[in-house]
């Protein structure tokens, strides 16, 4: 890494002096797809590396997980007839995935699996080197498998150790304020960064300027737009930075929504469904008036507890769930914390009223007695069960034996993102590398799991094109100066502003994340979305002019990132309104209202009709482009067909050596 100096001439004739660097490749972002990233960059010969990051304890991978937190790979174990054409096959019937992706996930999927065993994850094998597996949502086949509720998080350590090994470069306690751009031959290509050190004493000192060939952009999901969210709450996301540089998106409206606790962020799938928990509600004082609330809307006791029951396999809110099925669990706890302001919690202390184990549906019967678990309250069933479950909360503070635990319904996953070749370059922006979950490779419907693995192959995809067709230098220094100072003199003049702003920045966040749970979660309506986008744009302009107060170093940094969190909201809101204007109906993991649809449970008001999903938008995959300026582009474009080619090797062969595949 070369470093030096540039000076930003500011207002009033003052000069400001910052530490600049140059890097040949910067990686974003230290989650398992960045921290793959960068060991494969070192491992293909390239090792002037260098990891931004806000903290390597920081981030979704590092930090999340669930009942049993699933890795979907190609299938290893017994009879299982595998290939990567069938697990492609599997990646594209979820809908709305390009097919040459599909390909790409599933081809590495094995590579990508077996590397994370050679550096030390444990994932389970028999005596044989066998590695087990078993079926997970979407899943044709037992091609998942798992390390426990953190496998991701071992995952990263693992991926730490080999980073340090290799002596990759990591400065930590980092904040990107904005990436750099310059025009080259008539394209825009990836310069670097603009970073904010929340290790500085002062914020005039706090600015550090990176200018790099190439940019891994691995800073994960949109975490920080939605009130009600699973992401850990120290990840906020970042696409917001790339959406302003104009980085083409796809797929923005397709998300993951599902019941999860939230003094602690942790999916409460699995067994702490199956184990039936009380399901009770209170004023928002969390006390006042409590009572059973979802026995109102079934005809039985039984019918209620199987529907809870088959949230453990079914967690993801999934609008085909909704009527007749466990999706209904998701639209009740909505109504009672969303449009009533009461507040929901799960009771494992005592059994609801008049449950009978009798009365459970066959499948919860049998499930409950083959895991000797006909007995007693849903905590001592849990015990018997899974007792590391009642451990996880625990460790955060939070006794379940002895209180009860607060849900409600939570963004996940972002299935959308940033748009990429399959090499995971940036469609409009050169030398830039969205990988992991802030790239929007999935569709609407994706096997539980395949998140881990597309974000190992995208680590693996950017950094052997980088090493292939980017290992030599080409970035006109002088340009990525000229856009550095601006950027600079633009963004301290914007924290100048702020000093004077009224509205803070905890306010300003708060504001677009109750917005974004409101209109573009899992229950969205176009009246709703409609308003919610022109709000958006004006908050996005009232934040620009006015800025939003601060004190310090850290909350500059939480200023600074509302920027690029507000501008991506807004953004996103554009996309969700696009698919509802435009028919798509109800899919993946979200309930489109419509006065003129299916009734979703015969005991909610006529309100809760909805749009049924037009198959034919499954076939189509929506791009998304912004402009600084608010300008948003959406366009639907047919998606790649699924790859399908029987390579003659000797061909093959030679245009691998020749390097053809590159192309």
């Amino acid at each position: 890494m070369q470093k030096s100096k540039i000076s930003v001439q500011m207002a009033k004739g003052k000069k400001l002096s910052l530490p600049c660097n140059k890097i040949h490749t910067l990686v974003i972002g230290s989650g398992a797809a960045g921290l793959n990233a960068a060991v494969q960059l070192h491992a293909n010969g390239v090792s002037d590396i260098l990891i931004v990051t806000e903290g390597l304890d920081k981030g979704t991978s590092i930090n999340t997980g669930s009942d049993k937190q699933t890795y979907y790979k190609i299938g290893m174990y017994g009879e299982n007839n595998d290939s990567p054409y069938l697990l492609a096959q599997s990646f594209f019937n979820g809908g709305g995935m390009h097919g040459d992706l599909s390909l790409v996930e599933a081809a590495l999927s094995g590579r990508a699996f077996f590397n994370l065993v050679n550096i030390g994850v444990a994932f389970p094998r028999d005596r044989y080197g066998q590695f087990v597996g078993y079926k997970t949502d979407h899943d044709p086949f037992r091609r998942a498998t798992s390390v426990g509720p953190y496998t991701s998080r071992e995952m990263c350590r693992a991926l730490i150790k080999e980073v340090k090994r290799r002596n990759i470069q990591i400065a930590e306690d980092r904040v990107v304020a904005s990436l750099l751009t310059v025009e080259e031959n008539n394209e825009k290509r990836a310069a670097g960064a603009i970073v904010l050190n929340r290790r500085a004493k002062t914020p005039g000192s706090a600015f550090e300027a990176y200018f790099a060939d190439n940019v891994v952009f691995a800073t994960g999901g949109p975490g920080g737009l939605y009130k009600t969210s699973v992401y850990p709450e120290v990840h906020t996301g970042a696409i917001g930075l790339a959406l302003m540089e104009g980085a083409k998106a796809q797929s923005l409206p397709e998300s993951q929504y599902g019941l999860a606790s939230i003094k602690f962020r942790w999916n409460v799938s699995g067994t702490y469904m199956q184990v039936i928990p009380k399901f009770i509600s209170t004023d928002a004082d969390g006390k006042s008036n409590a009572r059973e609330f979802m026995r109102d809307y079934f005809e039985s006791a039984g019918e209620m507890n199987s529907m809870i029951f088959l949230k453990g396999y079914q967690w993801p809110f999934d609008p085909r769930k909704a009527v007749g099925g466990s999706s209904i669990v998701d639209i009740l706890v909505y109504i009672e914390t969303v449009l009533k302001g009461r507040r929901v919690y799960l009771d494992f202390r005592s059994n609801c009223n008049g449950l009978d184990f009798n009365s459970l549906s066959k499948e919860a019967h049998e499930y409950l007695e083959k895991s000797g678990a006909l007995f007693g309250t849903p905590i001592e069933r849990l015990t018997k069960m899974n007792e590391p479950a009642i451990s996880l909360y625990q460790d955060h503070g939070i006794d379940i034996r002895k209180e009860p635990l607060e849900i409600a319904v939570c963004a996940q996953h972002n299935n959308g993102g940033l748009a990429g070749n399959l090499w995971w370059e940036s469609l409009n922006i050169k030398h830039l590398f969205p990988i992991g979950e802030v790239n929007g490779s999935h569709g609407v419907y994706r096997p539980g799991g395949a998140a881990l693995n597309s974000g190992q192959v995208s680590g693996f995809r950017a950094a052997e094109y980088i090493s292939n067709k980017y290992s030599k230098g080409s970035l006109n220094q002088s340009l990525a100066k000229k856009n550095a100072e601006q950027k600079l003199k633009t963004l301290l003049g914007w924290l100048e502003n702020s000093s004077k702003s009224k509205n803070s920045w905890k306010d300003a966040r708060s504001e677009f994340q109750s917005r974004m749970s409101k209109a573009a979660a899992h229950i969205r309506s176009g009246k709703i979305l409609k308003d919610s986008v022109q709000e958006a744009w004006k908050q996005w302009k009232d934040l620009k002019n006015s800025g939003c107060a601060f004190k310090g170093v850290k909350d500059m940094a939480e200023a600074v990132q509302n920027l690029q969190l507000c501008f991506a909201h807004a953004v996103y809101l554009e996309a969700v309104y696009k698919a509802v204007k435009d028919g798509v109906g109800s899919r993946g993991s979200s309930l489109v209202l419509d006065e003129k649809g299916v009734q979703a449970h015969s005991k909610l008001g006529g309100e809760w009709k909805f749009m049924q999903e037009n198959p034919e938008f499954r076939n189509k995959v929506l791009e998304t482009a912004a402009t600084i300026d608010g300008k948003v582009e959406n366009c639907w474009v047919p998606r790649r067909e699924l790859p399908n080619d029987d390579a003659w090797f000797e061909n093959a062969w030679a245009a691998y050596r020749n390097g053809e595949i590159y192309r």
